[in-house]
């Protein structure tokens, strides 16, 4: 006859899993830094199911420390941003601006390893209402936190999987025709007459023309040099810094009927000095973005053009160098754009404008009339 034995103490139940008590088991594993993690559970059911999950995430390279995957958003999203101060302090201060809008709100006090791609749609999805544009840059913004966040071991997956998530709507913007960009730059003062036509004719950005100085000009061979730009910053400081791409720094040919108006504002409104900015406000002092845009509101509107915006006058000027037959390289070293896509928008806006040439030129024809084919005698 077999003696039966009443259990008492600690034991074993299944590798790796130990019986402590009355609906208590102690399960444990080793992580990849061989520190030994344990959890409690009150069956052994789920206490075997914890542990093959993590050995099995341990084996496969997805495993997370479970002290770095409770860290809020918020302690390690700051300190992030901050450790990008390499970049260009606009780029910085917009990826402060959107963490502290746009994000922080909704995932700052949560534990990064609990967000979930689900909570990253909802959010997404509900910011795009508001503003797409924000929504997509903000995305963006998110995706990079979180991929440094898998580098730094605090996440296995980011929870950013929206397909276009961070693809910014485009809106087609319009045109100023020459005529237009006359009549705008009669409008300004005349301080600021050659800002409209260097803007047109040259593509330059807002913050490249402000940037300009004497020493960029070259009159002799007929070129100016963008090599840094003046930016308002959101806390309204002016920065000169240098472009955001090695391609924005460029030399580019003035058209040769621009150069007459270049001559005639340096002689004019710009000190000899290789340094001095060529435009300038009333006193003389580094014309702001605020003043700008005050003289351009009321030209744009003098002429019925509300529609217009300061930088459609690079884009119309883009447009039309597209129209004469430049290349993809050639719009791009034009605008000093680093990327094609930019510069094959414009070649796409040349095919449209070519077909719209080719039904003007079908239009000088006088119709044939048209003949009946019964109506014509047979011989």
């Amino acid at each position: 006859m077999t003696k039966s034995t009443k259990s008492t103490g600690r034991s074993t139940a299944t590798p790796g899993v130990t019986k402590l008590g009355q609906d208590r088991f102690l399960a444990r594993y080793r992580g990849p830094d061989h520190r030994e993690r344990t959890k409690v559970f009150t069956t052994i059911r789920d206490a075997k199911n914890w542990r093959e999950s993590e050995s099995a995430k341990v084996t496969s390279g997805d495993w997370v420390d479970p002290v770095l995957k409770r860290t809020s958003f918020r302690a390690f999203a700051e300190p992030w941003i901050e450790r990008r101060g390499t970049r260009a302090e606009r780029t910085t201060e917009l990826y402060r601006h959107l963490l502290t809008r746009h994000i922080l709100p909704t995932f700052g006090d949560r534990p990064i390893g609990a967000i979930r791609p689900s909570a990253v749609e909802e959010w997404h999805g509900e910011l795009s209402q508001r503003h797409a544009s924000t929504a997509a840059k903000a995305y963006r913004l998110l995706s990079q936190i979180m991929r440094a966040a898998i580098a730094d071991g605090f996440i296995a997956k980011s929870p950013c999987n929206i397909k276009g998530g961070g693809d910014e709507p485009v809106v087609e913007r319009p045109t100023a025709s020459i005529a237009e960009a006359d009549a705008l730059a009669d409008a300004l003062p005349e301080r600021l007459r050659l800002i409209v036509h260097l803007a047109l004719w040259a593509q330059l950005r807002r913050g490249e023309l402000l940037g300009l100085r004497r020493g960029n000009v070259d009159l002799l061979h007929g070129t100016l040099t963008v090599a840094a730009t003046r930016v308002k910053m959101m806390s309204g400081e002016m920065v000169d810094k240098a472009p955001k791409s090695s391609a924005g720094v460029r030399t580019l040919a003035v058209p040769p009927h621009v150069t007459p108006l270049l001559v005639a504002h340096l002689e004019h409104f710009v000190d000899a000095d290789g340094d001095a900015l060529i435009f300038t406000g009333s006193l003389g002092e580094p014309l702001r973005v605020r003043s700008l845009d005050t003289a351009w509101q009321k030209a744009r509107a003098s002429i019925g053009r509300k529609d217009l915006h300061f930088h459609d006058l690079r884009h119309s000027g883009l447009t039309l160098a597209a129209v004469t037959g430049a290349t993809i390289k050639e719009l791009m070293q034009r605008a000093g754009h680093a990327d094609e896509r930019a510069a094959m928008r414009y070649q796409h806006v040349a095919l449209n404008r070519d077909r719209v040439l080719a039904d003007a030129l079908s239009a000088l024809v006088t119709p044939a009339p048209v003949i009946s084919i019964s109506s014509v005698s047979r011989p």
